[in-house]
């Protein structure tokens, strides 16, 4: 005997979690969802890992119900700063600021605790009556035959779904059964995350500061701390890393300086490589692929989550107009109006982040002169500065509507 479902999603982080719940919240209880995580239940809610939530994502969580769990642990970006400097410079110039909000009482993004965001997730989940599959189970594997999915979990349960949905991220065990490429570029940089305690208040303050190695981001998070996103080219990274306390500690005061007063080091320090890949397709027969499953973009510009996110609210869309026809929720018309909507927008955005990297994370005087004068321009024109911080937020082009603004009745 094998269980049925419309929509089986392994994967059980922002994406897989989210759609779930914005699929259950528009179609209700005579729909079936499913998520399968070998984590679901273990997240840690004290888990002090932060990510950026642009304007449009939070828009989302609002429209799911669970950004007001959230909220009062959420930091605020009132403000952005750009910098272009050498690590020995004296001063590190201000050549271009983002400040204000992209609507009235509306900043363009919130600093959120990772673990307080999953943990509303999954509480959210379970209310609406998503099937929740922890206990160590993954989506081992799946068939089709003659149009019929049937996935087989890790313990040999089998679950036949309309549509499978792979959030299980970079290395997609779906997305390489089901004979997806993934095409693009490593990069000779690592990216450095840990988090700092500082004596003054950032006031809701941003700041990435391009340096030849890498752009070296610190990002508010509530009370006196700061998330740090540090790129640094590998070999640099790996003797970074390698450093004992003190020493790394004197690493980081040289990049995130002295303006915050004295700081220390409160969160673990991490490493990744990082990478630029996109998927072949993002869909295949009763198969979708959303985050990084989908795409690996460089995190230059914040923009992976959000990406994401953006995914997850195109693909919902598309499920529920299909479902409220009575139509089939995996099939082709289905699946190709999703891949139309987002694959451009993500070549589109990797392609950006790749060409941000490659012009800031330099040392070339030349270029140095151009991408100084450039931000000098922007900074200078009002209208212009709107529309990059609108890109950012994520609230411009064919937005999903989970990611519009509630307008009130």
């Amino acid at each position: 005997m094998r269980e049925r479902t419309d929509v089986l999603i392994a994967g059980g982080g922002f994406a897989g979690l989210g759609l779930a719940v914005a699929l259950k919240t528009a179609l209700g209880m005579g729909f079936g969802v499913s998520v399968v995580d070998p984590s679901l239940g273990r997240q840690a809610p004290h888990d002090e890992r932060a990510s950026a939530i642009a304007a449009g994502a939070r828009r989302f969580f609002e429209r799911l119900g669970v950004w007001e769990a959230v909220a009062g642990e959420a930091q605020p970006i009132l403000d952005m700063v750009v910098t272009d400097s050498r690590l020995e410079d004296p001063l590190r110039p201000r050549f271009l600021g983002f400040e204000g909000e992209i609507e009235a009482g509306e900043p363009f993004a919130h600093m959120v605790a990772n673990g307080a965001l999953l943990q509303a997730l999954t509480a959210r989940a379970g209310t609406l009556g998503v099937e929740l599959i922890g206990a160590g189970e993954t989506a081992a594997r799946f068939t089709l035959e003659d149009g019929d999915l049937e996935v087989e979990l890790a313990s040999g349960r089998r679950i036949a779904a309309r549509l499978l949905v792979a959030a299980d991220g970079g290395r997609s065990r779906l997305r390489e059964q089901a004979g997806i490429p993934m095409h693009g570029w490593d990069y000779d940089q690592v990216g450095i995350v840990t988090t700092v305690a500082h004596e003054r208040d950032h006031e809701g303050r941003a700041e990435e500061h391009f340096l030849p190695g890498g752009p070296f981001a610190s990002l508010p998070l509530t009370g006196r701390r700061s998330s740090i996103v540090w790129t640094e080219r590998r070999a640099e990274a790996d003797r970074i890393m390698a450093l004992d306390d003190v020493a790394f500690h004197g690493e980081l005061e040289r990049r995130f300086g002295l303006k915050l007063g004295e700081i220390s080091v409160v969160g673990r320090r991490a490493a990744f490589p990082l990478a630029m890949r996109i998927a072949r397709s993002f869909i295949a027969e009763r198969l979708a692929l959303v985050g990084d499953a989908a795409h690996i973009i460089h995190p230059i510009a914040g923009q992976g989550l959000n990406l994401g996110i953006r995914d997850v609210a195109a693909l919902a869309e598309c499920v529920i107009d299909t479902a409220e026809l009575g139509l089939d929720v995996g099939g082709p018309q289905t699946l190709e109006r999703y891949q139309r909507w987002r694959r451009f927008d993500t070549v589109a955005m990797g392609m950006a982040t790749d060409s941000l990297n490659r012009l800031f994370s330099n040392d070339s005087h030349p270029l140095r002169f151009l991408r100084d004068v450039g931000l000098g321009l922007v900074d200078r024109l009002p209208l212009a500065k709107r529309f990059f911080i609108r890109e950012a937020a994520g609230v411009t082009g064919t937005t999903p509507k989970l990611m519009q603004r509630e307008r009130a009745v």
